[in-house]
């Protein structure tokens, strides 16, 4: 996580902004999926309906799950969140 995106967090507990800090990250889990998708070939503006049918292939994603702690540097307040990251591996 970016510190840009910590740096706008805002404390649910007294709602200052600026003050928050990201204490830790920590891994939780990973899974790798292997899928078929749509193949990238096609242009980006056209909706996933007008593709060709059988047009896909095969893609391997991983998807981490990541606990944030963070700290308000105002008021003292902890809290955690979850987040899921994706990743396509390039051929």
């Amino acid at each position: 996580m970016s510190k840009i995106e910590t740096f706008f967090r805002s404390c649910p507990s007294c709602g200052k902004r600026f003050e928050v800090r990201l204490v830790s990250k920590t891994l939780i889990g990973s899974q790798r999926i292997e899928e078929n998708l749509p193949m990238d070939n096609y242009p980006s503006e056209l909706p996933d309906y007008f593709l060709p049918l059988g047009e896909t292939e095969p893609a391997v994603i991983d998807e981490e799950d990541f606990q944030y702690a963070y700290k308000c540097m105002h008021c003292g307040h902890e809290w955690m969140e979850k987040r899921e990251k994706f990743s396509r591996e390039k051929d």
